[in-house]
């Protein structure tokens, strides 16, 4: 069975295919009402899920979706979780990081935190920001290496690429390595390629080999540059997906949306993506992707969730209940496991 966690602005879709062949799903709506911003999981255990909210913390669940708890997170600077990731080493290990910018660490799948210090002591802080409330900024997107467990990397919004080594019981951090971007959305890493790392950022795209250490901006063919979700093929670490747009108000306004997907294949300039069943451009918001080990990849957006088994070929959409009040929201997070 697969169980997809799709985080809508007002609720969390919880989406099951109970026999396997991805044409018999149903959904169900959690926490309704809450302003979620991140959603995490992982294949090593599979019943357990995260949710973050703007404004009521964090959630848990134990039971494959089917029921949430709010957790207990004392440690936290605020109730604004804002990313999750649970480490692909330990299923037992997930990162959490709020507004304003701090990162914490769980090592028993939820239960306790512990606050890993030193962020906001790095030089750059006085210049981070985020626009909409520019009083404050916040850690947007977190990612644990595949290949060393103790690494793990941070994205500020709005200011600062950060590699942490969180491994000793005082974690270092190193912030804005030469090349990488300001205004960082998500980040990925490949389980086969080590030091391979992927940024789409409201300033561009962005790919490192080093595991952070410098960064190249291939963006031939990259025709709109405010990049927010962005994942490799699981077969393939030079076969990337990307959803982009011109501007914030393009990529997350349902109102003014013109949203778009780019693939790139090899060196190859970047190739947009239109009329292949994943809507896209005119009132459309920026999709967020997930894929599976198999090379799967599920896709968002306010029109509803879609389906690719050949990496953005084609697209089917995923038959689930889709209201009025979705076509208005833009998706937070999505999450597949199989």
């Amino acid at each position: 069975m697969t169980t997809i966690y799709a985080a809508m602005r007002n609720r969390l879709l919880v989406c099951t295919d109970g026999d396997g062949t991805g044409s018999d799903w149903t959904a169900t709506a959690h926490l309704e009402g809450r302003d979620l911003e991140c959603v995490a999981g992982s294949p090593a255990a599979p019943e357990r899920a995260f949710v973050g909210t703007l404004e009521d913390g964090l959630f848990r669940s134990a039971d494959g979706g089917d029921s949430w708890e709010r957790l207990e997170t004392d440690a936290f600077v605020s109730d604004a979780v804002m990313s999750l990731t649970v480490s692909p080493h330990d299923p037992d290990v997930v990162y959490a990081g709020t507004e304003p910018s701090r990162v914490y660490r769980s090592t028993d799948g939820g239960d306790s935190w512990t606050h890993l210090e030193g962020i906001v002591d790095l030089p750059s802080e006085d210049d981070w920001f985020f626009p909409p409330r520019p009083d404050t900024h916040h850690t947007r997107w977190l990612e644990a290496d595949p290949f060393d467990p103790d690494r793990l990397y941070v994205g500020i919004e709005l200011g600062s690429l950060i590699i942490g080594d969180v491994g000793g019981d005082e974690p270092t951090w190193r912030e804005r390595p030469p090349g990488s971007r300001r205004d960082n959305h998500s980040l990925a890493t490949h389980p086969d390629r080590e030091g391979r790392v992927y940024s789409a950022a409201g300033d561009g795209f962005a790919v490192s080999d080093d595991g952070g250490e410098h960064w190249e901006h291939p963006q031939d063919g990259l025709e709109h540059r405010y990049c927010w979700s962005v994942v490799p093929d699981p077969a393939d670490p030079d076969r990337i997906l990307l959803s982009s747009a011109s501007g914030a108000s393009n990529a997350h306004t349902a109102a003014t949306a013109e949203s778009y997907v780019y693939r790139r294949e090899g060196d190859d300039p970047w190739e947009r993506l239109d009329d292949r069943g994943l809507p896209t451009g005119d009132g459309v918001v920026r999709a967020v992707f997930a894929t599976t080990a198999d090379g799967t990849v599920y896709g968002a957006n306010n029109r509803g969730l879609f389906r690719s088994s050949d990496f953005g070929d084609s697209w089917d959409r995923v038959e689930i209940a889709w209201d009025d009040g979705l076509e208005t929201q833009t998706p937070r997070g999505l999450v597949v496991v199989p």
